[in-house]
């Protein structure tokens, strides 16, 4: 069965140089996204709750978006990226995360658990 891609667009009042460094670095990963982020290489494992899933980094673009590909999800198109946009008008900065889920039903669950996750890093950034 397909997955099913969706799309979130959070506000956040932050530097885009800034939020790259909580997007991109294992360390900083950890404070906000994952109980602990370790990077071997394009090979991130990420650890919540004691369960620990690995992410290949696919893309990454000093400043702009990381993407990542679960290492458990080889034989489909599915990834996650988190985007930093910038309003060229209003210089309002907004993280753009794109993800799938399993299927319709999970896609709301799926935006919330995102949602709380980005209100982590406002917290952790006072943003």
């Amino acid at each position: 069965m397909d997955k099913v891609k969706y799309e979130i667009e959070v506000p956040i009042h932050a530097s885009p140089n800034m939020l790259y460094q909580y997007i991109s670095s294992p360390s900083n990963l950890q404070e906000w996204f994952a109980d602990k982020v370790n990077s071997r290489g394009k090979i991130f494992s990420f650890s919540w709750d004691g369960e620990e899933e690995e992410a290949e980094l696919i893309t990454k673009k000093s400043g702009e978006r990381v993407r990542f590909k679960w290492l458990e999800s080889e034989d489909d198109d599915s990834f996650f990226e988190i985007k930093i946009q910038v309003d060229a008008l209003t210089k309002d900065v907004s993280l753009i995360v794109t993800d799938f889920a399993d299927d319709e039903d999970e896609v709301d669950e799926a935006k919330q658990l995102w949602e709380n996750q980005i209100d982590e890093l406002k917290h952790t950034i006072g943003a």
